[in-house]
């Protein structure tokens, strides 16, 4: 069985026009909506068609990788995954299950890890992971036993089991958001941008933590990035989402391959990128969590 499938997978959001003018504040237009995207509207109806038409599936035990800039629709869509946001139209299943009819049952099976990770911050490590633990209904018991294995694996110092959230690192941090997705042992792991922020150390680290989970823990990974680098690292399989679509599904080498280039072996994922969305990779540099 399929871990998950998307069958033409649309998201509109509704936009309601607040005021007169079309020129606010801090480069905002309309209905406070950032000047970059008025354009992408249909001004008649007030929509933003965010996710378009997006068809594609993962194989158990696969990584799967979307790759994009900032504002694409990659956020969007692992929201509509996880049961957070439902789409427009199209169908959406994780392992036979409907996000919508089945939505409790799709819960259970996913966890989710996004960029900015939500902690107690006053509170340790150990008890930001007892919380999300019995939130779950893992016993105690469980929770505690598999606490130090899971943080073993994901290269967490111990010795900082204790200390307050606000007092670790990002990358630490992250690593304990990874921990915490792995103490309900999903099926499918949805990791939005997990490496964004960290430095080169600590996002190798989170990156080996992630191959490990695949092998360790039987689980799929379905992983959104705009870092090239690690998209061609870690995942079987890529899609490239530009402006809400899917431009491309392939593996990283087959992607490669399928670029025009003087010199193709030593063609780069960048490379591949520019050519197939038109665009260089980065020109859009504000910070848009579409």
């Amino acid at each position: 069985m399929q871990a998950l499938k998307c069958q033409d997978v649309t998201k509109i959001f509704r936009v309601k026009e607040q005021g007169n003018g079309t020129n606010g504040h801090n480069g905002h237009g309309k209905g406070g909506i950032p000047n970059r995207l008025v354009k992408m509207l249909h001004m008649n109806r007030q929509d933003f068609l965010a996710v378009e038409h997006v068809s594609f599936a993962v194989e158990r035990g696969e990584i799967f990788g979307i790759i994009g800039e900032n504002g694409s629709g990659k956020s969007t869509l692992i929201r509509m995954i996880s049961t957070l946001l439902y789409p427009s139209s199209g169908s959406i299943s994780v392992f036979g299950f409907d996000v919508r009819r089945d939505y409790r049952k799709v819960r259970s099976l996913i966890n989710r890890v996004s960029v900015e990770a939500a902690f107690f911050k006053k509170l340790s490590a150990r008890e930001n992971l007892l919380f999300a633990g019995r939130l779950y209904g893992v016993d105690r018991a469980n929770i505690l036993r598999s606490m130090v294995t899971i943080l073993e694996r994901v290269n967490f110092p111990i010795e900082k089991l204790d200390d307050s959230m606000e007092d670790l690192s990002r990358g630490m941090q992250q690593k304990v958001a990874i921990a915490r997705s792995l103490l309900t042992a999903p099926n499918l792991l949805l990791l939005d941008e997990p490496t964004t922020g960290l430095d080169p150390r600590s996002k190798k680290e989170v990156q080996c933590c992630i191959d490990e989970i695949r092998s360790s823990h039987d689980a799929t990974v379905l992983i959104t990035t705009h870092d090239m680098t690690e998209a061609e690292t870690l995942c079987d399989r890529l899609a490239i989402i530009n402006e809400g679509k899917f431009v491309a599904v392939d593996t990283p080498s087959n992607l490669k391959k399928r670029t025009s280039t003087e010199h193709p072996e030593r063609v780069t994922l960048e490379e591949v990128f520019m050519q197939m969305t038109g665009r260089r990779y980065g020109d859009d540099d504000e910070n848009d969590s579409t």
